[in-house]
């Protein structure tokens, strides 16, 4: 970790909206907290459980799909679970414990549903070459969440797949990067200068530089803000 790395912070940020700010709390890896108009969705939670004291407990839980860092029943247990509603792949109910199936929604790639003012929208996410990979395409879930007339992305874990460089109007996204497992920082900023966020996150990025991520996506696009943070406290 370089010196400038260490001096990054995860503090929440507030990025103005319809019917109140949108809150973004980047927690831990792929861990990510969005607060709006009185609602709060938990992406992928994951860690220790002091990470979440003191934040609002979640009225939609979001999972990607089932590798452990991604679905945690150590941590769903340790959280306030009780009104949330999951809306996860198929893939992800099968390894869920049966307490939470009765609040649980499946979604597929391509399937949108609205709760609460919010619409989810799940977006592939997978490995190239397709062929013997970690995340087979249909097995896990991006996701698209459309509230107070933003847009934010959530890529799971992927590589810089079509649908991911496809994608347009996104405000806010949160895009992988961590070899082997998802792709490395020159295909995660090549595909960031495609699809043309507004503002971007390096998340799930143990391992990389997301400093010279920044300047790649800087030298190719400064319209683009990349905003970079300390998703790993020195304890992890």
């Amino acid at each position: 970790m370089s010196s400038a790395f260490a001096q990054l912070n995860n503090d929440r940020d507030r990025i103005g909206a319809t019917q109140g700010d949108l809150v973004i709390h980047p927690d831990l890896h792929g861990a990510v907290i969005f607060e709006w108009d009185g609602k709060t969705i938990y992406m992928d939670p994951w860690g220790s459980a002091d990470l979440y004291e003191g934040k609002p407990a979640p009225d939609v839980i979001l999972i990607t799909h089932p590798h452990g860092d991604h679905l945690s029943p150590d941590m769903l247990k340790a959280l306030g679970t009780r009104s949330a509603t999951f809306y996860v792949p198929q893939a992800v109910a099968d390894k869920m414990p049966e307490q939470y199936l009765e609040q649980t929604t499946v979604m597929a790639n391509g399937d949108k549903i609205e709760v609460e003012g919010i619409l989810i929208n799940a977006v592939p996410m997978y490995n190239l070459p397709e062929e013997g990979a970690r995340h087979a395409k249909g097995w896990g879930n991006g996701y698209v969440l459309s509230m107070g007339g933003k847009n934010i992305y959530v890529s799971g874990d992927t590589d810089g797949i079509p649908e991911m460089r496809d994608l347009k109007g996104i405000d806010v996204a949160f895009v992988c990067m961590n070899l082997p497992y998802t792709m490395e920082i020159n295909q995660a900023s090549e595909s960031v200068l495609d699809f043309e966020p507004a503002i971007v996150y390096p998340y799930h990025h143990r391992g990389q530089d997301i400093e010279a991520f920044k300047n790649l996506v800087d030298a190719g696009n400064k319209n683009i803000e990349v905003r970079l943070k300390n998703g790993y406290p020195p304890s992890d």
